[in-house]
Protein backbone atom coordinates (compact mmCIF):
# COMPACT_ATOMS: atom_id res chain seq x y z
CA UNK A 1 0.00 0.00 0.00
CA UNK A 2 1.36 3.40 -1.01
CA UNK A 3 0.28 6.22 1.30
CA UNK A 4 0.82 9.85 0.42
CA UNK A 5 0.68 13.01 2.52
CA UNK A 6 -0.61 16.14 0.82
CA UNK A 7 2.42 18.40 1.17
CA UNK A 8 1.15 21.84 0.21
CA UNK A 9 1.02 23.38 3.70
CA UNK A 10 0.72 22.26 7.30
CA UNK A 11 2.31 19.63 9.54
CA UNK A 12 3.46 17.30 6.78
CA UNK A 13 6.67 16.03 8.40
CA UNK A 14 4.84 14.98 11.56
CA UNK A 15 2.39 12.84 9.57
CA UNK A 16 5.27 11.33 7.62
CA UNK A 17 6.96 10.36 10.90
CA UNK A 18 3.76 8.83 12.31
CA UNK A 19 3.19 6.76 9.17
CA UNK A 20 6.79 5.53 9.21
CA UNK A 21 6.28 4.49 12.84
CA UNK A 22 3.34 2.38 11.62
CA UNK A 23 5.54 0.55 9.12
CA UNK A 24 4.49 2.55 6.06
CA UNK A 25 6.89 4.14 3.57
CA UNK A 26 4.96 7.36 2.81
CA UNK A 27 5.55 9.88 0.06
CA UNK A 28 4.76 13.56 -0.29
CA UNK A 29 2.11 14.63 -2.80
CA UNK A 30 2.09 18.02 -4.51
CA UNK A 31 1.49 17.21 -8.16
CA UNK A 32 -0.91 15.13 -10.22
CA UNK A 33 1.80 12.60 -11.11
CA UNK A 34 2.56 12.06 -7.41
CA UNK A 35 -1.13 11.67 -6.53
CA UNK A 36 -1.42 9.04 -9.26
CA UNK A 37 1.26 6.97 -7.51
CA UNK A 38 -0.51 6.61 -4.13
CA UNK A 39 -3.37 4.36 -2.99
CA UNK A 40 -4.35 6.39 0.09
CA UNK A 41 -3.86 9.99 1.18
CA UNK A 42 -3.46 11.98 4.40
CA UNK A 43 -4.66 15.60 4.54
CA UNK A 44 -2.62 17.31 7.28
CA UNK A 45 -3.54 19.99 9.74
CA UNK A 46 -2.70 23.53 8.75
CA UNK A 47 -4.85 26.24 7.17
CA UNK A 48 -7.76 24.71 5.27
CA UNK A 49 -8.35 27.67 2.93
CA UNK A 50 -4.66 27.85 2.03
CA UNK A 51 -4.44 24.12 1.36
CA UNK A 52 -7.50 24.23 -0.95
CA UNK A 53 -6.13 27.27 -2.78
CA UNK A 54 -2.71 25.68 -3.24
CA UNK A 55 -4.34 22.46 -4.47
CA UNK A 56 -5.91 24.54 -7.24
CA UNK A 57 -2.61 26.31 -7.97
CA UNK A 58 -0.81 22.95 -8.23
CA UNK A 59 -3.62 21.57 -10.43
CA UNK A 60 -4.70 18.72 -8.13
CA UNK A 61 -7.87 20.08 -6.51
CA UNK A 62 -10.25 18.41 -8.97
CA UNK A 63 -8.13 15.28 -9.07
CA UNK A 64 -8.40 14.85 -5.29
CA UNK A 65 -12.19 15.39 -5.46
CA UNK A 66 -12.38 12.74 -8.19
CA UNK A 67 -10.28 10.25 -6.21
CA UNK A 68 -12.56 10.78 -3.20
CA UNK A 69 -15.61 10.14 -5.39
CA UNK A 70 -14.25 6.78 -6.54
CA UNK A 71 -13.40 5.61 -3.02
CA UNK A 72 -9.78 6.52 -2.35
CA UNK A 73 -9.05 6.07 1.39
CA UNK A 74 -8.31 9.48 2.92
CA UNK A 75 -7.56 10.60 6.46
CA UNK A 76 -7.85 14.28 7.39
CA UNK A 77 -6.68 15.81 10.67
CA UNK A 78 -7.99 19.22 11.83
CA UNK A 79 -7.82 21.28 8.60
CA UNK A 80 -8.04 17.93 6.82
CA UNK A 81 -11.42 17.32 8.48
CA UNK A 82 -12.63 20.69 7.19
CA UNK A 83 -11.38 19.83 3.70
CA UNK A 84 -13.34 16.55 3.71
CA UNK A 85 -16.58 18.07 5.03
CA UNK A 86 -19.52 18.64 2.71
CA UNK A 87 -20.54 21.74 4.70
CA UNK A 88 -18.43 24.29 6.61
CA UNK A 89 -19.80 26.75 9.17
CA UNK A 90 -17.91 30.01 9.81
CA UNK A 91 -16.13 29.47 6.51
CA UNK A 92 -14.12 32.24 4.92
CA UNK A 93 -15.81 33.79 1.92
CA UNK A 94 -15.35 31.54 -1.10
CA UNK A 95 -13.79 28.74 0.96
CA UNK A 96 -13.77 25.39 -0.79
CA UNK A 97 -13.49 21.82 0.42
CA UNK A 98 -12.84 18.57 -1.37
CA UNK A 99 -16.02 17.23 0.25
CA UNK A 100 -17.19 13.64 0.28
CA UNK A 101 -17.82 13.31 4.01
CA UNK A 102 -21.46 13.96 4.89
CA UNK A 103 -20.81 16.17 7.91
CA UNK A 104 -21.12 19.82 8.86
CA UNK A 105 -18.06 21.20 10.64
CA UNK A 106 -17.54 24.50 12.43
CA UNK A 107 -14.13 26.07 11.89
CA UNK A 108 -12.18 27.10 15.02
CA UNK A 109 -15.04 25.73 17.12
CA UNK A 110 -12.89 25.24 20.22
CA UNK A 111 -11.55 28.80 20.03
CA UNK A 112 -8.45 30.64 18.89
CA UNK A 113 -4.81 29.60 19.13
CA UNK A 114 -4.66 30.62 22.81
CA UNK A 115 -7.55 28.23 23.53
CA UNK A 116 -5.61 25.20 22.28
CA UNK A 117 -5.58 22.25 24.67
CA UNK A 118 -4.78 18.56 25.09
CA UNK A 119 -7.11 15.92 26.48
CA UNK A 120 -7.22 12.15 26.95
CA UNK A 121 -10.36 10.87 25.23
CA UNK A 122 -11.92 7.49 24.38
CA UNK A 123 -11.56 6.36 20.77
CA UNK A 124 -13.79 3.62 19.38
CA UNK A 125 -11.14 1.32 17.94
CA UNK A 126 -11.86 -1.56 20.30
CA UNK A 127 -9.33 -0.46 22.93
CA UNK A 128 -10.27 0.74 26.40
CA UNK A 129 -7.16 2.94 26.53
CA UNK A 130 -7.66 6.68 26.17
CA UNK A 131 -5.96 8.49 23.33
CA UNK A 132 -4.06 11.77 23.71
CA UNK A 133 -5.75 14.41 21.56
CA UNK A 134 -4.18 17.79 20.74
CA UNK A 135 -6.68 20.48 19.71
CA UNK A 136 -5.27 23.58 17.97
CA UNK A 137 -7.87 26.03 16.60
CA UNK A 138 -9.80 22.85 16.02
CA UNK A 139 -13.15 22.30 14.33
CA UNK A 140 -15.90 20.11 15.68
CA UNK A 141 -18.72 18.30 13.90
CA UNK A 142 -22.18 19.84 14.28
CA UNK A 143 -24.09 17.52 11.94
CA UNK A 144 -23.45 13.89 11.12
CA UNK A 145 -25.06 12.50 7.99
CA UNK A 146 -26.45 9.05 7.41
CA UNK A 147 -23.75 6.42 7.27
CA UNK A 148 -21.21 8.49 9.22
CA UNK A 149 -19.87 6.77 12.35
CA UNK A 150 -18.80 8.85 15.35
CA UNK A 151 -15.59 7.43 16.87
CA UNK A 152 -14.79 10.07 19.51
CA UNK A 153 -16.48 13.04 21.17
CA UNK A 154 -15.57 15.95 23.43
CA UNK A 155 -18.44 17.54 25.41
CA UNK A 156 -20.95 15.78 23.11
CA UNK A 157 -19.30 17.19 19.98
CA UNK A 158 -17.98 14.57 17.53
CA UNK A 159 -14.22 15.00 16.99
CA UNK A 160 -13.49 11.76 15.09
CA UNK A 161 -15.73 10.40 12.35
CA UNK A 162 -15.66 7.85 9.58
CA UNK A 163 -17.73 7.10 6.52
CA UNK A 164 -16.56 4.15 4.42
CA UNK A 165 -13.14 5.16 3.05
CA UNK A 166 -13.06 8.64 4.61
CA UNK A 167 -11.79 9.21 8.15
CA UNK A 168 -11.28 12.51 9.96
CA UNK A 169 -10.28 13.87 13.36
CA UNK A 170 -10.47 17.44 14.60
CA UNK A 171 -7.33 16.83 16.68
CA UNK A 172 -3.67 16.30 15.76
CA UNK A 173 -2.48 12.74 16.55
CA UNK A 174 0.69 13.40 14.58
CA UNK A 175 1.84 15.73 17.40
CA UNK A 176 1.93 12.90 19.94
CA UNK A 177 3.86 9.65 20.30
CA UNK A 178 0.61 7.66 20.12
CA UNK A 179 0.19 6.26 16.60
CA UNK A 180 -3.20 4.56 17.09
CA UNK A 181 -5.03 7.00 14.81
CA UNK A 182 -2.66 6.48 11.90
CA UNK A 183 -2.66 2.72 12.53
CA UNK A 184 -6.48 2.74 12.54
CA UNK A 185 -6.48 4.56 9.20
CA UNK A 186 -4.04 2.08 7.67
CA UNK A 187 -5.47 -1.14 9.08
CA UNK A 188 -9.20 -0.42 9.46
CA UNK A 189 -9.91 2.10 6.69
CA UNK A 190 -7.34 1.93 3.89
CA UNK A 191 -6.26 -1.71 3.79
CA UNK A 192 -9.78 -3.24 3.75
CA UNK A 193 -10.89 -0.75 1.10
CA UNK A 194 -7.93 -1.50 -1.13
CA UNK A 195 -8.32 -5.27 -0.70
CA UNK A 196 -11.89 -5.01 -1.97
CA UNK A 197 -10.62 -3.33 -5.14
CA UNK A 198 -8.18 -6.15 -5.95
Amino acid sequence: MKVGVLALQGDVREHISSLIACGVDPSTVRRASELDQVDALVLPGGESTTIAQLAEVFGIYSQIKNRIAVGMPIYGSCAGMILLADEILDAKQGQKSFGGLDITVRRNAFGRQVDSFESDIPFADGSSDLIRAVFIRAPWVERVGEGVEVLATVDTHPVAVRSRTLFATSFHPELTADHRIHRYFIEEVARPALEKVK
